[in-house]
């Protein structure tokens, strides 16, 4: 993937026709291949939000079509042509209760990347987002020929949901949670592999409200999720970032939008090089396996489909060292922020420099800043994030004694008071005495929070067992930061001083 062609979703238009042609071509030899261009400006016209491509670049790499209908309706026994005629035009309800969900294609290129799953979820979105009762679909079973003279299709369906028996299409849409409600038959007669059955699957949408009782629409939840990272040795590069993935893959069932890794995690791999006379040295090596590390966790955020906070790690420019985090991006983007301030021992013992940027980064789960530990320490940086709209903070680090530990954490809870946001910190444990500046460590991982009625009383949200590998997973309910901004007890962003006092960023 290069650095311009990143992986995002958004909504088909008729000018897209030609690309969608060739993937459903591509996907349906054997049904007649792709719908003409009138059905895709029909389902455009109707329900343009319902319509979602996933491109790399301006390339299209996936696909997903719905239309809006009603439930009563098409929760009861149908059949293909009820939703799509023979001349295929699409018949569905502009003030439909529920979702149909219809093709849902990935390119053959791009399969194995968990795009189909991402498709699924925006379509959730979509339902949400309009309080509709839930997704209704038709399912082929193309895997049923190869079973139908031992099984009959209730059996088949129950051995797919068994996982004894694997069906490409059942499969995923039960893993994506999906409930077969009843057998369709003569679904799609001419559809020889299913045997012209199929499955009529339902996602109900617990949030939604009839419309008489609706308010307000669903508050938006961020999940995220730290690792309390556990020091071991490693024997090679290929084995942490296995160690990473298991993390990254977690986080991936749980459905969460954001992992964040502790602050130099990735030390273990000092370890490997048996003959280092200083420190500085080691410090260079480690900064030898950054790009790999980074590229590595960017295509884990890509296939699992979670934005990941790596860290920090080392890494070199025109001859300098510094101490970088990466926000990769489950688009494929990839961001850095340089840690600012630098402690004695990154100074004097590693030779490392301090950044001179500070931003935040955009994301499709919020904004988000980069704080890496001794940097929450200064009131100031977390202010000029806040400025620009800061929805949640994250802050790996690095900590030997607990006293270290808590001048990272009760400074972060300062931040999360101050600046009326989230902060995520993430650290890692353990003892490694064979590598130079592992030989103790402190950390307890926590999500902190403002201090108001709509948040916990003491402004915590979650926190880890101290000293413990383990993952830390939070809901973030950012409503809640938005009703605090306006109609908070206090309003810290609002009642700052600017006639008396400003915090500006001048940078290098």
């Amino acid at each position: 993937m290069s650095e311009e062609q990143h992986i995002l979703l958004k909504a088909l238009t008729i000018t897209d026709y030609q690309q969608v042609k060739t993937l459903m071509d591509e996907a349906y030899p054997d049904l007649g291949g792709a719908w003409p261009r009138h059905t895709l400006e029909r389902l455009v016209k109707h329900f343009p939000e319902g319509q979602i491509g996933v491109f790399e670049g301006e390339t299209l790499v996936g696909l997903a079509f719905s239309l809006r209908v009603d439930y009563q309706k098409f929760s009861n026994p149908h059949t293909y042509d009820d939703i799509v005629d023979s001349n295929d035009n699409v018949k569905g309800n502009d003030d439909g209760d529920a979702i149909y969900g219809l093709d849902v294609v990935i390119a053959k290129s791009h399969r194995g990347m968990r795009l189909g799953r991402r498709l699924y979820d925006a379509r959730k979105d979509v339902c949400r987002q309009y309080n509709l009762k839930g997704i209704l679909a038709g399912g082929r079973i193309p895997n049923y020929h190869q079973h139908a003279e031992q099984l009959t299709p209730q059996e088949y369906i129950n051995e797919v949901a068994n996982h004894a028996i694997y069906d490409p299409i059942l499969s995923f849409q039960l893993s994506n949670d999906f409930r077969v409600i009843r057998l369709l038959r003569k679904y799609i007669p001419e559809d020889e592999k299913s045997g012209g059955f199929a499955t009529l699957l339902e996602w109900n949408n617990i949030l939604y409200e009839p419309a008489q009782t609706v308010f307000t629409m669903p508050k938006p939840i961020v999940r995220v999720g730290a690792v309390q990272w556990q020091m071991r040795e490693v024997d090679s590069l290929e084995e942490l970032l296995s160690q990473v993935e298991y993390f990254v893959d977690t986080v991936s069932d749980y459905q969460s939008d954001f992992i964040v890794f502790p602050e130099f995690f990735n030390m273990p791999l000092m370890g490997l090089k048996k003959e280092v006379n200083q420190q500085i040295e080691a410090i260079h090596y480690l900064a030898t396996y950054t790009n790999q590390i980074v590229e590595a966790m960017s295509q884990m955020a890509v296939e699992y489909n979670a934005n990941i906070i790596t860290g920090s790690m080392p890494i070199m420019e025109e001859g300098e060292y510094y101490n970088a985090s990466f926000l990769c991006h489950r688009s494929g983007k990839i961001d850095e922020q340089r840690k600012i301030h630098i402690t004695p021992h990154e100074r004097n013992d590693w030779a490392l420099k301090g950044g001179s940027d500070l931003q935040v980064f955009e994301t499709d789960a919020g904004r988000v800043g980069i704080l890496i530990c001794y940097d929450v320490e200064f009131p100031e940086l977390g202010r000029l994030l806040a400025t620009q709209g800061l929805d949640i903070l994250f802050v790996p680090f690095w900590t030997d004694t607990k006293n270290s530990y808590l001048r990272v954490r009760l400074c972060a809870q300062a931040r999360a008071i101050e600046n009326e946001c989230y902060v995520v910190i993430a650290g890692s444990v353990g003892n490694l005495p064979q590598v130079e500046s592992l030989d103790v460590q402190y950390a307890q991982s926590a999500v902190l929070t403002p201090s108001d009625f709509p948040f916990p009383h003491d402004s915590i949200l979650n926190e880890a067992t101290p000293n413990t590998e383990m993952l830390l997973f939070s809901d973030l309910d950012m409503t809640k930061l938005k009703i605090l901004h306006s109609e908070g007890t206090v309003q810290n962003l609002k009642d700052r001083r600017d006639d008396l006092y400003k915090v500006s960023f001048v940078k290098k």
